[in-house]
C-alpha cells in the first residue's frame, strides 16, 4: 500500500500555503476513513454466504417465503433446487454439491444419515404433510364417492416409487379396495408439482396433490377437494438435514425451526410436529442443526 507523503508547502504566509497546510492536516484522516470503510465492507461480504438447498417438490410455496424472509435478514442467500425425494436422493448419492436436503420422507433422510453423507444429528422433521383429492372443476368433488363414478378418465398421483404423497396415495387406494379397479385410469407424475400441473391443465379431471400446493396465504383455493382421511396412509413425516457444516445452510435450518418459521410453515397447510418431551417433563423443541 502507498505511503500518504505529505505536500512541501511554500513560500510562508501565501493562502497557498495555508491550503496545502489545511490538505496535509485532513488527507491522512480521509483515507485512513476510507480504508477503515472499505474493510467494513469487506468484511460484511465476507461475513454473508450462500448455501444450495435441495427441496421436495410440495414445499416448493413454503420454502420460497422461509428463504425470502431469512435471507432478508441474515444477508445469506439461499439457492433451492426442487425435485422428487427419490431423485433428489440419487443426485445426492452421486455427489450433488447440495449443502441441505428438506425431504418429503424420514426414510431417504435417514438413509443419508447412516450413509454418512449428512452432518450427524441435523436431521429433524419440519412438517407434516396432508394429501387431497382435488379437481380443478369446482363442481365436481364432494368426497369420496366421485372415484367410484364415471365422471372422469383419468386419476393424477406421483409416482410412488420417487414421491412420498405419491406413496400415500397408493396406501389410500388399497385401504379403501380401488388400486386394482382405477389402475387403467392412473397417470403418473415424476413429483407431487407435476402432479398438480396435470390437474391444473385438465389432462387429468382428478388427482392426488398436497393440501399445501392449495391452501397459500392470501390466495382464494381454487376447484373443488376433499381431504383424504389421515388414517388411511401413513403419516407424511418431511424431514431435512444438513449435508455439510455450510454456515448459511445451517443458519436457514436454525431459522425454519424458529417461531417464525414455524409459523410460516402452518400458515401453507402442514402440521406441525409436537414438541418433544424433556427428560424433566417439560416440552421443548427439536434440537437445532449443530453448529
Amino acid at each position: 500500500m502507498a505511503a500518504i507523503v505529505a505536500q512541501p508547502c511554500h513560500p510562508a504566509g501565501s493562502v497557498a500555503t495555508q491550503i496545502c497546510l489545511l490538505y496535509n492536516q485532513i488527507m491522512p484522516s480521509i483515507l485512513l476513513l476510507c480504508l477503515l470503510l472499505f474493510f467494513s465492507l469487506f468484511t460484511l461480504s465476507a461475513q454473508a454466504g450462500s448455501g444450495r438447498i435441495a427441496v421436495a417438490s410440495n414445499f416448493a410455496p413454503t420454502i420460497k417465503k422461509l428463504a425470502q424472509v431469512y435471507q432478508a435478514n441474515s444477508g445469506d442467500q439461499i439457492q433451492l433446487a426442487f425435485g422428487s425425494t427419490g431423485k433428489h436422493y440419487a443426485q445426492i448419492q452421486h455427489g450433488a454439491p447440495f449443502d441441505a436436503f428438506f425431504a418429503a420422507d424420514v426414510r431417504r433422510a435417514q438413509l443419508l444419515e447412516d450413509e454418512g453423507r449428512a452432518v450427524t444429528g441435523s436431521r429433524f422433521t419440519y412438517a407434516i404433510g396432508q394429501l387431497v383429492l382435488w379437481s380443478a372443476d369446482a363442481n365436481m368433488i364432494r368426497d369420496d364417492a366421485i372415484l367410484d363414478s364415471g365422471a372422469f378418465r383419468h386419476l393424477a398421483m406421483a409416482n410412488p416409487k420417487l414421491a412420498p404423497y405419491g406413496l400415500a396415495a397408493r396406501e389410500f387406494l388399497q385401504a379403501t379396495g380401488r388400486a386394482k379397479r382405477l389402475k387403467p385410469r392412473l397417470i403418473f407424475a415424476e413429483n407431487i408439482s407435476q402432479t398438480y400441473q396435470f390437474v391444473a391443465s385438465g389432462n387429468a379431471e382428478l388427482g392426488f396433490v398436497a393440501w399445501s400446493q392449495l391452501k397459500r396465504p392470501g390466495h382464494k383455493i381454487s376447484g373443488s377437494w376433499w381431504r383424504i382421511p389421515k388414517n388411511s396412509y401413513a403419516p407424511i413425516k418431511q424431514q431435512a438435514l444438513l449435508l455439510n457444516n455450510n454456515p448459511a445452510a445451517r443458519g436457514f435450518l436454525r431459522f425454519v425451526q424458529s417461531d417464525q418459521g414455524r409459523a410460516i410453515i402452518q400458515s401453507f397447510g402442514y402440521l406441525l410436529p409436537k414438541p418433544v418431551d424433556s427428560p424433566s417433563g417439560e416440552h421443548v423443541r427439536q434440537k437445532p442443526p449443530p453448529g
